[in-house]
């Protein structure tokens, strides 16, 4: 997936999800591995209530691939300049 079409699958209309998504894919996303890119393609497919549950620390994710791209996000978290 190109990265413009990555941005428009990050928009999930959530401001919370959209300020920790869009500069995510913007500045660490190219940096990932495969497999982690891989990952959050996945990642993206998931319902926004889980996802916010997920990324902001309410739960974790059953599946151990996303439980590792949401533990990559959260850690990024500081780094990523709005």
């Amino acid at each position: 997936m190109d990265i413009n079409r990555l941005k428009w699958a990050s928009r999930r209309g959530m401001l919370e999800l959209d300020l920790l998504l869009l500069p995510f894919v913007e500045q660490i996303y190219p940096q990932l591995s495969g497999e982690d890119q891989a990952r959050f393609h996945r990642l993206l497919a998931c319902e926004d209530q889980d996802l916010f549950r997920w990324l902001l620390d309410r739960e974790e994710p059953e599946d151990p691939d996303l439980a590792r791209i949401v533990a990559v996000i959260r850690g990024t978290r500081e780094r990523i300049r709005l």
